[in-house]
């Protein structure tokens, strides 16, 4: 049954949160209209325990890309394709799916396989942050996943064991939280879902970077280096060096999330019975 009340409050409270990190540049104003959807949805349609999840996973992932930013800045900034703030796309490349399995689980009558979609794809996002935003502080340079040749701080599909290990934590916050907020909140709370979030989180963001490495878009600045930025910060266009031209790092995002939600329901599948 769908919960008009739940729906309004999550309206209120998404557009509060991000209202405040707008204020606080954490998103773009179209990331904030991208935050007021994506969490509405969740709210309204999966409940409290997918509502808070995803929260915690926001404020976890505004919080790192706050934390040593500076050092960041210096060390892989240029590489990346997008700042700080995230905007309308990136959000919805970070939550959109998630909304989608809110309503789908709703609307379907809440079957496990969604809820083990929506563990792997909010686990994935948050190991692909977590790994990210740490990663690139590893005092070890990274190597590329497919080749093991050590690359630049933040070149896409490079990893290190700091970032891995990082990745296998923020997928495993993941499934703690919706575990314990689920049995508060009175509903199911499945053991595999630790598992399948572990599993699915950090298999998702694995195919992150090896996505990264061979087939998304990277482009060069006039000096050789590479980015995945289609233009600098003069706003004079970037060539072209490999990859599919419209493979950026946004679709990169919500494939590995697709990956890792398959792994989970596959997890609770092996698992669950």
């Amino acid at each position: 049954m769908i919960d008009l009340a739940l729906i309004g409050f999550g309206l209120v409270l998404s557009t509060a949160i991000g209202g405040l990190a707008h204020w606080r540049k954490s998103l773009t104003v179209s990331g904030w209209v991208g935050a007021v959807l994506v969490g509405t949805l969740t709210l309204g349609f999966g409940g409290w325990s997918w509502g808070l999840t995803l929260i915690i996973f926001f404020i976890t992932s505004s919080l790192l890309s706050r934390y040593k930013e500076q050092i960041k800045e210096r060390r892989a900034a240029e590489k990346f394709s997008k700042g700080g703030q995230r905007d309308f796309v990136q959000t919805m490349a970070n939550g959109g799916l998630a909304a989608l399995c809110a309503v789908a689980y709703a609307l379907a009558g809440r079957p496990p396989e969604l809820l083990a979609a929506f563990a792997g794809i909010m686990a994935t996002v948050n190991a692909d942050t977590w790994a990210t935003e740490l990663g690139v502080l590893s005092p070890h340079r990274p190597r590329l996943i497919t080749s093991g040749r050590p690359v630049e701080p933040g070149t896409s599909g490079g990893i290190t064991l700091f970032g891995s290990s990082a990745a296998a934590l923020g997928a495993a916050l993941i499934g703690v939280v919706l575990l314990v907020l689920l049995a508060v909140e009175g509903s199911p709370a499945p053991w595999w879902l630790i598992p399948a979030a572990i599993l699915g989180g950090f298999g998702g963001a694995m195919l992150d970077s090896l996505l990264g490495a061979t087939v998304q878009a990277i482009y060069a600045y006039s000096d050789g280096r590479e980015t995945e930025r289609r233009f600098d910060r003069s706003g004079n266009p970037t060539a072209f060096v490999r990859g599919l031209p419209w493979l950026n790092n946004d679709v990169v995002n919500s494939s590995s999330s697709i990956g890792g939600a398959l792994i989970a329901i596959l997890v609770m599948r092996i698992l669950g019975g």
